[in-house]
């Protein structure tokens, strides 16, 4: 195996468990935590420690990744402090002791990924592969995480997925420690203040644009199996309308070379936006229509798919060198991190109180004000990957 498909294969193995983790977790755990008697707005609240954490901690861990020249080293540890921090999920009991145990998860499990990302750009700044190809391996994780675990848990029960988290979340750590640091390339960017970067117009719309598509997706990893569960579907027909969308993720992943040598990532981001405010309106109005809400599900290509591809491409252009680690916290943060905390806390609310049908169908407003940001507010004068070689 040459060193270059050694590369690929570890860092392919690291996205498949890391999103296995993330395809147990966000499909089911509101379903654990209803189980356990919480309310919508209660839920909302504790899912949304993820987001909230999203704001602040990758930053750190950006910081110390770029100021120590080292990655790897800050995803292991952030990776070991999640395994420990999950454990204690075994013995907390009521809102106080889930909370205390959601954040001190959340702290570190939110950190891992962005860190991940910056690894994976600045490795491939130097080889012929693709972002999309080795993402795509985390949404077949999430697929086969979320198809096994609706039916283990029909099998055996909701409490059954916190030993599948535990068993997950011992294995990214085991794997962290297989993945290869990254040479630093120097560019002219290297010098730039990360804040003269942070105030281009550009950056600025985009990172509007992306907290916006994300807040509506708050509501859907939140609520959305909450809802379906709400309305008579089984934890296995739940594990395969979110198993669906990340199929038809994954086709995206697997084109989306194509698609960037022939579109502008400005248009990518317009569509992908456009079927954004279509998804969420369908998702709201046909919960007992099964082929609506299937059709709904496959625009997941798009609303996180092709966006997030071309955000990550986005942010990469204008974060580099030195400030690449922060760049790809920064982004996941505002949008992640602001966009999430607001479509959690908010959908919580909004679910209780107007019911989920009008909540989803609310959630559409926020790519359609994404979509008027980006259209007016991102300049890009080189299309596609031509701007990134």
């Amino acid at each position: 195996m040459s060193s270059s498909h050694n590369l690929h294969w570890r860092l392919s193995r690291f996205y498949f468990f890391y999103y296995f983790f993330v395809g147990s977790f966000v499909p089911y755990w509101g379903i654990y935590l209803q189980s356990e008697n919480f309310s919508p707005s209660s839920i909302g609240i504790l899912l949304s420690l993820f987001q909230i954490s999203r704001i602040v901690a990758p930053n750190f861990w950006g910081w110390l990744a770029d100021h120590s020249g080292h990655r790897v080293k800050w995803i292991k540890l952030t990776s070991f402090l999640g395994l420990i921090g999950f454990i204690g999920v075994f013995w907390a009991k009521g809102f106080f002791w889930i909370f205390l145990v959601m954040s001190a998860l959340s702290l570190f499990t939110s950190s891992t990924l962005p860190l991940a990302e910056s690894l994976t750009l600045a490795h491939l700044a130097t080889t012929d592969g693709h972002y999309s190809r080795i993402r795509l391996w985390g949404s077949i994780g999430f697929i086969v995480a979320s198809l096994f675990l609706g039916y283990l848990i029909d099998l055996q029960g909701i409490n059954i997925l916190l030993w599948g988290l535990l068993i997950t979340q011992a294995i990214i750590f085991f794997l962290s420690n297989t993945i290869p640091e990254a040479k630093e390339i120097h560019h002219k960017k290297n010098d730039l203040s990360i804040w003269k970067i942070i105030k281009t117009p550009s950056v600025v719309a985009l990172l509007i644009g992306c907290t916006l598509m994300v807040s509506a997706h708050g509501v859907l990893y939140n609520f959305y199996s909450i809802y379906l569960k709400e309305h008579g579907y089984s934890s296995a027909m739940i594990g395969w309308l979110w198993a669906v969308g990340v199929i038809c993720e994954i086709f995206i992943f697997m084109l989306m070379p194509k698609i960037l040598r022939r579109y502008s990532l400005k248009t990518i981001l317009l569509i992908s936006l456009f079927l954004g405010v279509i998804r969420f309106i369908l998702i709201g109005a046909s919960p007992d229509h099964f082929y609506l809400l299937l059709i709904a599900q496959m625009f997941h290509a798009a609303t996180f798919g092709s966006f997030h591809a071309a955000s990550i491409e986005v942010i990469a252009y204008f974060f580099k060198g030195r400030n690449q680690s922060r760049g790809q916290a920064i982004y996941n943060s505002v949008a992640y991190g602001i966009g999430g905390t607001i479509g959690g806390l908010g959908g919580g609310y909004l679910i209780q109180y107007l019911g989920g049908q009008l909540g989803f169908m609310i959630a559409a407003i926020s790519p359609l004000i994404g979509f008027i940001v980006i259209w007016y507010g991102l300049k890009l004068k080189i299309k596609g990957n031509k701007v990134f070689g």
